[in-house]
């Protein structure tokens, strides 16, 4: 056996018969292409996260590299007999270098394909040069000492481009200047900043069932021990190696999931509302629910207690996650939180008897969490597990409000329509994980049916993205090595992130659990608490239970009728006028219809105009108010016989036209719209360093976001009568010479 390996080792080393240029280079080679294959097969097992120690894993690959760098040599000098007639040692190198590449990728080196081949066939001539020619300079063996120095050199400077290409932040190609229309600040009508820490002082601690082998705050640390659930009904997929990997790390199975959650807790008496916030999906091995302690110490100081629910143990793993097969059991063990903590506050016994007030109930989620919580919502008021009605339910519980930061939609296959519940969502722009404003189709989704008050709302972030919402998930939407292909030089810093998700985030529980209604107009237009949020752009979408809707575009295909029974359109001078159901960046639908107006003013043309006439006029008092729901669009719809370009930068910065609202008598009253809030420019993003990879993967550099504009009646300019009435609105574009407007509903709201 052994002189058969020797045999072997024969057929594929460097002839060292003599030491002439010829054997020095490939030595040289073969030491460098040795070296960059273990490299990588060590650095894969770096990025391979199994819940062991990095340097074990590490250590496991290189010492598999080092078989197999040989076992493909081998390969490769076998190989060649049949293929080739370049020396044998020579094509094993290659092969074998080849093999460790392709290997080292299926295991943890997540670079795209395109990327990660043509970026290492650059790597392996490099190496091949710069090792080959450094040895033959080393050992001065060679007449052509000029062209290895060259060789030599230029493999130096190839590195050192590839290296700072995948080191440095990348850059911003689609700058924006926007200032948006100057508004009464709501820290000038005394009003506090919620993002700021309010009045009471706070304690920590954790509870869980005490079987979390990993961590000590979830086993010996935890302050109450809770009992564990089964969740085998929701999560049948927990089987298999892969449900053994996971309860081997663990220590429990899926009959037995822990409840654990990260306390921060107002001090004082009575009883406070609560707030549950869950993770998403991220490598279970770094653990995600610590990462909204910023959140916690905010909330609890201003009185909610706040839970940071823990669910790292159906996150994804080496072995592969669930693909949203585990949805329900995500939203599930939000409701066995709150039954826990119903059992503390109903046990005259314990210490937390009389806290929690189950009435008042916030449900935050990011991410996956951020689908599950309105999930959770919903199952709150079913009887039977919809999947499986072997499950039962008895929750009832009082959730008043669903946050969601950068949620997935689908995951689950049910479509969640909420019915009575106020709703916020956060998005942002640069966000690489789930890339587009997701939380607007749950938002679409969400109806108001009853004489309480409710509202919904949606922000969306310009430079914001996934990771950021969370402290432990940080910068970048993705691990190693992939990660250094991202685009982050666009993107705001952690802190600008969190400030804004504090301002929002406090301010939405405020509103629902404390009921400050003074917080609304954060809600309508972001430029009411400049002084309190950082200089980006923010756009919001609102609508509340107040709002009646006129026009919604939803009905039916007839571009010339409205919602409301007997409305008439008609449109004067439009280069395009068309209804079509809005897409995301991805072609994926935003399950939301729209009309798309687009107007170019030459000399032949009176000014474009849109009309919407009511066959009954609609009653009006003082304080009434219309919301309207806009984006701008695409400047190159009005291109017509020429080719469009997604990336055409001559959009206008600023599109301003005129509102005109016309009783029934034929007296009118106008409104320019930057008089109340400008129209956001089309914001786009590049999520990759390589413009190609991005549209590859993600779609265009824009999709359309919707943003909302509450014109107050005592607003308009009105003669000398007052209108009482609404009889037609006309959209008259006389204020700009060009521009492609996206006009989605329209609502009446008589305060």
């Amino acid at each position: 056996m052994i002189s058969f390996i020797k045999r072997l080792n024969k057929l594929i080393c460097v002839p060292r018969s003599e030491e002439t240029s010829y054997t020095v280079f490939w030595w040289g080679a073969f030491y460098g292409l040795a070296a960059l294959s273990l490299a990588v097969m060590l650095l894969s097992g770096v990025f391979f996260r199994v819940g062991l120690p990095s340097w074990v894993m590490a250590s496991a690959t290189l010492a598999i590299g080092i078989v197999a760098f040989w076992f493909f040599r081998i390969i490769g000098t076998l190989l060649h007999k049949w293929i080739l007639k370049i020396p044998a040692f020579i094509f094993a190198l290659f092969f074998g270098t080849i093999g460790i590449l392709i290997l080292a990728r299926y295991i943890q080196f997540g670079f795209p394909p395109q990327v990660y081949y043509i970026g290492f066939a650059l790597v392996i001539v490099s190496i091949t040069f710069l090792f080959g020619s450094g040895f033959v300079l080393y050992k001065r063996v060679s007449k052509l000492k000029s062209l290895h120095i060259i060789a030599f050199l230029a493999s130096i400077a190839l590195f050192a481009i590839g290296s700072y290409f995948l080191f440095y932040k990348g850059y911003n190609p689609y700058k924006t200047s926007f200032e948006q229309t100057p508004t009464a600040l709501l820290s000038e009508k005394g009003i506090p900043n919620p993002g700021e820490k309010g009045s009471y002082s706070t304690t920590y601690f954790t509870y869980g069932s005490g079987t979390d082998k990993q961590r000590e705050e979830f086993s010996s640390g935890v302050k109450y021990r809770s009992k564990s659930v089964d969740a085998s009904l929701l999560l049948p997929e927990w089987k298999g190696s892969k449900g053994k990997w996971r309860q081997r790390y663990w220590g429990f199975g899926v009959k037995n999931f822990p409840l654990n959650g990260r306390v921060w807790m107002p001090e004082g008496k009575g009883k406070f509302p609560i707030i549950l916030i869950v993770h998403g999906n991220h490598g279970m091995e770094e653990y995600s629910d610590p990462g909204y302690a910023y959140l916690g110490e905010l909330l609890s100081s201003r009185g909610f207690i706040t839970v940071s629910v823990d669910e790292n143990f159906v996150n994804g793993t080496w072995s592969g996650d669930f693909m949203g097969k585990e949805m329900p059991a995500r939203s599930w063990l939000l409701l066995k939180h709150l039954e826990l903590w119903k059992t503390w506050a109903n046990d005259s016994t314990h210490e937390l008897y009389q806290k929690a007030d189950l009435e008042n109930i916030i449900l935050v989620g990011h991410s996956r969490g951020g689908e599950a919580a309105p999930i959770a919502t919903h199952f709150n008021t079913l009887n039977h597990f919809p999947d499986n009605a072997n499950e039962k339910f008895d929750f009832n519980f009082g959730i008043k409000g669903v946050l969601s930061i950068a949620p997935t939609d689908k995951r689950y296959d049910r479509r969640i329509k909420l019915q009575n519940v106020n709703y916020l969502s956060i998005q942002g722009s640069y966000d690489s994980d789930e890339a587009s404003f997701f939380g607007f189709r749950q938002y679409q989704r969400i109806t108001f049916t009853d004489s309480v008050f409710y509202f919904k709302s949606g922000l969306y972030v310009h430079g914001a993205n996934h990771g950021q919402f969370n402290s432990v998930w940080g910068t970048y939407d993705g691990g190693a090595p992939g990660k250094y292909l991202l685009n982050i030089a666009p993107m705001m810093t952690m802190e600008e992130q969190q400030q804004i998700a504090k301002v929002y985030v406090g301010a939405f529980a405020e509103d629902v659990l404390h009921h400050k209604k003074s917080y609304s107009e954060l809600f309508k237009n972001a430029a009411s608490g400049k002084d309190w949020l950082p200089h980006h752009i923010l756009i919001n979408a609102y609508k509340d239970s107040n709002t009646k809707s006129l026009i919604t575009y939803e009905e039916d295909i007839d571009v010339t009728t409205g919602t409301m029974a007997g409305a008439t359109i008609t449109a004067e001078n439009l280069k395009v006028w068309r209804e079509a159901t809005l897409k995301y960046r991805d072609k994926d639908t935003q399950a939301n219809n729209a009309v798309i107006l687009g107007w170019e003013k030459d000399s032949t043309f009176s000014a474009a105009s849109y009309h919407i006439s009511f066959k009954s006029s609609i009653s009006l008092n003082s304080t009434a108010s219309l919301f309207f729901s806009m984006a701008q669009g695409d400047i190159n719809e009005l291109k017509t016989g020429e080719k469009k370009n997604e990336n055409d930068s001559n959009d206008p910065q600023e599109l301003n036209f005129q509102i005109q609202i016309i009783d029934s008598l034929g007296h009118d009253a106008i409104m320019d719209i930057n008089d109340i809030k400008k129209l956001t420019p089309r914001l786009k993003v590049q999520y990759t360093k390589i413009k190609s990879l991005s549209e590859e993967d993600y779609g265009d550099a824009w999709e359309p976001t919707l943003e909302t504009f509450e014109l107050p009646l005592s607003r308009f300019k009105i003669t000398d009568v007052q209108l009482d009435h609404l009889k037609s609105i006309n959209i008259n574009f006389n204020k700009t010479e060009k521009g492609v407007l996206i006009l989605d509903e329209i609502g009446l709201q008589n305060n």
